[in-house]
């Protein structure tokens, strides 16, 4: 039952002075214990090609680019997690810009290596990590079919695709003008079917890209209807906008630290009822990333000893002792988690392989 209507997470959204530390009070008490996690994990995008050109994107390259990945091989990405196992990582985070296959570069390198299509490869990349490491796979490819979700299913302990934003009017502005994957009814097809589906998921929101309040209550509204209908979100990530000198948006305005703090503090509220947990990047806010677990953020999602965050590549991984010491000096205890949350360990949510091998990490974290 939500306890909160459109009309009170608004208000959280334009709080000013004492309301802005009345509100976050409020979300401190729905806090179930004094726990924050993250995953360990490794970053591996599979292709750097994407059909999307958003306007924020520090992850697409040109296939002309003599930098770009066009398709990692599978030795490549096997010795990547050799590299990561010895690290003790458990997660492999699989990206890859959407419908890469799409483009000619990238499907002539598939057919070099007996493929079709982007989604059978990445099948065949994450049985390979069921099969040969100690890691479980998570993809997040942007969006999938039903079908395509299904295969892949089958091998990822968990998946995950940000909504980012629920209004189409983005799609007019910068951000998302020169990217059909980012219509927002695409997206909520792709997150509803992951629930029909069953498959433990990663969503939520990017802010600063031009949206209004509205919009942001409208999103996190959309993203709790389809986590009632399904409960397969398992985390929401409240990310911000962030300006980097090689992009379209380089001289766009960042969200504030205000603007961060009341809707990580408007997400707490929203699902306060839940077990869904609230992530903030810590890479994204390094010097601001305390604050938010005073707003309700349980969760630093992904973080690697090893690769770095390509899709923010100028903001790099705190170390984990460094995430330790932000994590106790606002109060709290930092603890490993799997990229699949506890609640859906067993064989509702996972079939016998995936089932097994989480419960063994989960033993032994």
């Amino acid at each position: 039952m939500i306890n909160y209507s459109k009309k009170d997470i608004l208000s959280v959204l334009n709080a000013k002075g004492s309301d802005i530390i009345k509100f976050m009070a409020e979300a401190k008490q729905y806090r179930k214990n004094n726990l924050i996690t993250y995953s360990k994990n490794i970053f591996i995008p599979l292709t750097e090609i994407c059909r999307n050109d958003c306007g924020y994107c520090n992850f697409k390259k040109n296939p002309d680019d003599p930098e770009a990945i066009i398709l990692k091989t599978k030795d490549e990405v096997l010795n990547d997690l050799k590299i990561a196992e010895k690290y003790g990582c458990k997660e492999a985070l699989f990206t890859f810009g959407e419908d890469a296959d799409e483009n000619e570069a990238v499907l002539k390198r598939l057919n070099e290596f007996g493929y079709d299509n982007i989604v059978d490869y990445t099948y065949d990349i994450c049985k390979m990590t069921l099969d040969e490491t100690n890691l479980l796979p998570h993809s997040n490819g942007g969006n999938f079919s039903y079908d395509a979700l299904k295969k892949l299913k089958e091998v990822n302990a968990s998946m995950g695709l940000m909504l980012e934003n629920s209004s189409k009017r983005l799609m007019q502005l910068p951000a998302h003008k020169k990217s059909p994957g980012k219509n927002p009814e695409l997206r909520l097809d792709t997150i509803s079917n992951a629930g029909k589906l069953k498959i433990p998921y990663t969503t939520g929101i990017l802010i600063g890209i031009g949206e209004t309040k509205e919009e942001i209550v409208e999103s996190l509204f959309k993203i709790r209807e389809i986590f009632d209908k399904y409960g397969h979100i398992q985390e929401i990530i409240i990310q911000n906008f962030t300006s980097t000198p090689n992009i379209e948006m380089c001289d766009w305005p960042e969200p504030s630290l205000l603007d961060m703090i009341r809707t990580v503090t408007a997400a707490t509220l929203l699902f306060s009822d839940t077990d869904v947990s609230i992530q903030v990047p810590p890479n994204l806010n390094y010097d601001t990333a305390q604050i938010f677990l005073l707003c309700g953020a349980d969760d630093w999602g992904g973080v690697s000893p090893v690769s770095q965050d390509y899709v923010n590549p100028t903001s790099p991984w705190p170390t984990l002792d460094v995430l330790t010491e932000l994590t106790e000096d606002a109060g709290f205890n930092l603890v490993e988690r799997l990229c699949i949350y506890e609640k859906y360990i067993n064989d509702e949510w996972l079939n016998d392989t995936l089932l097994e091998k989480s419960t063994n990490l989960l033993k032994h974290q």
